[in-house]
C-alpha cells in the first residue's frame, strides 16, 4: 500500500509492516498505526512514521546501539498485552529527541516501544526501574557506537529483554535475534 508522509514523501508500505498499538504512544494515544522507515544513512536513526498522520514521525533507535547493558523487564501482563510467546520475538526502540544542537540529543530509555515482530502489536511500556532516565543524553556514546559499527545484522541484538515468569519456549540466547526487515526510504550505503 501507498503511505504518503511530509518527511519521506511517498512509500510503498507491506501491510505485514504495519505496527498496531493498541493504546498508542504517550501523548499520542490516538495514533495507532506506525512503520519503520530506515532513510538509509550512517546515523543508525529510524524513524517510526505513523500512518494515521502522515505529519508525525519519530527518530528512534535500538538502545543497545548506544547503551549495550540497556535491559528491559518485562512483567506478565505486559508480556501478555504484546501476545510475546518468545522473548527473542520482541524489538526494542527508544524514542529520540534530537534539539537544534544535535550535541544535546536524547534518549526516553524510561519508557521504550516494544514491538511483538511476529504478530506486529507495539506498546510504549514505562519501565519502573527508577534508574532510567526519560532524557539520557546518548551523543557521545552514538557517535562512538558509529564509528565502530559492524554492518552484520546477524551480529546485531535488540536490548536484552527479561522476564518475571519464564516463557515456555525461551532459549538462552533469546537477546540475538537480527533486526526485522524494515521499509526503506532509499537504498541503505553499504556500511564496510
Amino acid at each position: 500500500m501507498k503511505i504518503t508522509t511530509t518527511r519521506f514523501g511517498e512509500l510503498e508500505v507491506k501491510r505485514g509492516d504495519i505496527v498496531h498499538f493498541k493504546e498508542g504512544l504517550l501523548g499520542f494515544e490516538h495514533l495507532k498505526k506506525f512503520f519503520i522507515v530506515d532513510p538509509g544513512d550512517q546515523t543508525l536513526i529510524l524513524w517510526f512514521q505513523s500512518i494515521d498522520d502522515e505529519n508525525t514521525a519519530f527518530p528512534i533507535i535500538e538502545p543497545n546501539i548506544f547503551s549495550p547493558n540497556y535491559s528491559v523487564k518485562l512483567l506478565p501482563p505486559e508480556l501478555s498485552s504484546l501476545e510475546l510467546e518468545r522473548l527473542s520475538d520482541a524489538s526494542v526502540y527508544t524514542i529520540l529527541t534530537i534539539p537544534k544542537k544535535v550535541t544535546e540529543m536524547s534518549a526516553n530509555l524510561k519508557a521504550p516501544i516494544i514491538i511483538n515482530n511476529k504478530n506486529k502489536l507495539a506498546r510504549q511500556i514505562v519501565l519502573q526501574d527508577s534508574k532510567l532516565e526519560v532524557r539520557y543524553e546518548m551523543y557521545a556514546e552514538l557517535k562512538r557506537s558509529i564509528v565502530n559499527f559492524d554492518s552484520d545484522d546477524s551480529k546485531r541484538t535488540t536490548a536484552k529483554i527479561t522476564s518475571e515468569v519464564p516463557l515456555d519456549s525461551q532459549k538462552e540466547n533469546d537477546s540475538e535475534n537480527p533486526p526485522e526487515q524494515r521499509p526503506q526510504f532509499k537504498p541503505p550505503l553499504n556500511h564496510q
